[in-house]
C-alpha cells in the first residue's frame, strides 16, 4: 500500500550533496516503477550500490508443465510437501501463466544470501510461522496471516524463527496494489474499503551496516537466478525516503462485506494486479434476507481461472477439503458447492473460514510438481 515514508537521515533537496558529519558524501539511488513515471523511493548509501566484487553462476528456471493435460478441476493437498531448503529454492511451482505463478513453500534453513526478485512483485502468505523481513528499507516481522508484498526490485532476506513454516506465494508480472475503487485520486483508501492505512505495517528503520567484504546476493530474472557477490554489505542506508517499500497487511485486519444476499467474489478483493486479483475469505455474518442462500451459487469462469488456498476453518462450499488444501477451478467447466452444501448452508448465520483466492485472467498452466499432491477423485466430487 503505497504511501509517503520518511525514514532515517536525508537531505533537504533530492539530488545535491549530502554528507556525514565528518564529510563523506553519501551515494544516492533512485528506485521508481515505469522509468521515471510512476511511485519511487530515494535512497542514500555510505557507498554506491554498484560495487560487484565477483559474479557467480546463472542459475536457470524452467516451469514444467504437468505431462498429462487433462483440462479438469483438481485439488492439491500442499501440507504433503515436506519441509525443505529455504524461501528461494524451497519454493513448489503449482500454477503458473504470463502474468502469476503460484507456489507453496515450508523452509527449514536459514540462509546467509540476500535476494532481489527483479522480474516480478511478490506476495507471501505466511499460512504458518514467525520471522523476519529484513530489506534496504529496514526489518519487518511477520506472523500467520500475514500477506508479505515484497515489490519487484527490493533487496531483502528472510529470517525464519520458528520451526512450522508455510506460504503460499505469489509472483506477480506487475504491481500489486489495492483496487482502485477503494482508493481517491490522492491513492488514500476510501471510507467503504475493507481496510485503511491503519492495518498496514511498514518496514522499521535499522541503522547502517557499515561492512566491506563479499556479501553474495540473488537476482531474480525471467528465465533464472544470476548470482552476483557486492564488495560490502548491501543494507548501508542512512536514510530514505518514498512511496517504495515492502509492507505487510495480515487477512485479519480484513473487514468483510456482507449483503441480504449472496455476495460475489469481488466484495473479498485484497490486491489487484494486471491479469489476476487477490482476495480474502474470513469470517463474517452471511445473508439475512429471509430466504437467503448463504452457500454460493454454481458459476462458470468465463474468463477466469479460480484458486483458493484453504487455511483456516469449515470452508462452506466445500467436503473433503483441508487445511494447506489448493483448489484449482479452470475456465470453461462449471464448479460451485458441492453436494448438501448449498441446501444445509440455509438458516446457517456465520462463517469461520479463512481462505486467500486468486482468480486469473488467462488460463493457468499446471506444473509437474502439483501432480506430486493431486487428488484425482477431486473432479468427481459433485456425484451425489
Amino acid at each position: 500500500m503505497p504511501f509517503y515514508l520518511r525514514r532515517g537521515e536525508i537531505p533537504p533537496k533530492r539530488h545535491i550533496q549530502f554528507r556525514s558529519p565528518e564529510g563523506q558524501l553519501y551515494h544516492e539511488e533512485h528506485a521508481s516503477r515505469e522509468g521515471f513515471s510512476s511511485i519511487y523511493t530515494n535512497m542514500y548509501h555510505l557507498r554506491p550500490p554498484t560495487r560487484i566484487r565477483r559474479l557467480g553462476e546463472f542459475l536457470p528456471i524452467k516451469y514444467e508443465p504437468v505431462p498429462e493435460r487433462v483440462h479438469r478441476h483438481r485439488h492439491l493437498e500442499t501440507l504433503k510437501f515436506r519441509p525443505e531448503g529455504n524461501w528461494v529454492f524451497g519454493r513448489k511451482v503449482l500454477a503458473y501463466n504470463s502474468d502469476v505463478v503460484l507456489m507453496t513453500a515450508a523452509p527449514t534453513e536459514n540462509v546467509e544470501f540476500f535476494y532481489r526478485n527483479g522480474y516480478a512483485d511478490e506476495v507471501i502468505f505466511v499460512h504458518h510461522g514467525t520471522g523476519v523481513v529484513h530489506s534496504i528499507f529496514g526489518d519487518l516481522p511477520y506472523q500467520p496471516g500475514d500477506y508479505i508484498v515484497v515489490p519487484k526490485g527490493v533487496l531483502y532476506h528472510l529470517e525464519i524463527q520458528s520451526e512450522d513454516q508455510r506460504f503460499f506465494i505469489i509472483e506477480s508480472a506487475g504491481m500489486i496494489e489495492p483496487p482502485k475503487r477503494y482508493r481517491n485520486e490522492y491513492g488514500q483508501l476510501l471510507e467503504h474499503a475493507p481496510y485503511c492505512e491503519r492495518d498496514i505495517r511498514v518496514p522499521e528503520f535499522v541503522p547502517p551496516v557499515d561492512q566491506e567484504g563479499e556479501f553474495m546476493f540473488l537476482v531474480r530474472l525471467a528465465s533464472g537466478i544470476q548470482q552476483y557477490w557486492m564488495a560490502q554489505h548491501p543494507f548501508d542506508l542512512v536514510g530514505w525516503d518514498g512511496y517504495y517499500y515492502p509492507w505487510i497487511f495480515n487477512i485479519r485486519d480484513f473487514m468483510p462485506i456482507t449483503g441480504k444476499v449472496h455476495q460475489p467474489p469481488p466484495v473479498h478483493q485484497t490486491f489487484a494486479a494486471p491479469g489476476f486479483v487477490v482476495c480474502s475469505f474470513v469470517p463474517r455474518l452471511f445473508d439475512y434476507h429471509e430466504q437467503a442462500i448463504p452457500a454460493p451459487y454454481n458459476h462458470s469462469n468465463v474468463d477466469s481461472d479460480e484458486v483458493i488456498y484453504y487455511v483456516e476453518g469449515n470452508f462452506m462450499s466445500r467436503k473433503g477439503i483441508s487445511e494447506g488444501s489448493i483448489t484449482i477451478h479452470p475456465y470453461g467447466i462449471a464448479h460451485g458447492p458441492q453436494p448438501g452444501l448449498y441446501e444445509g448452508s440455509i438458516g446457517k448465520k456465520a462463517t469461520a473460514e479463512y481462505a486467500v483466492m486468486v482468480d486469473t485472467f488467462r488460463p493457468l498452466i499446471v506444473a509437474r510438481d502439483a501432480m506430486l499432491v493431486d487428488d484425482p477423485k477431486y473432479p468427481f466430487s459433485w456425484l451425489e
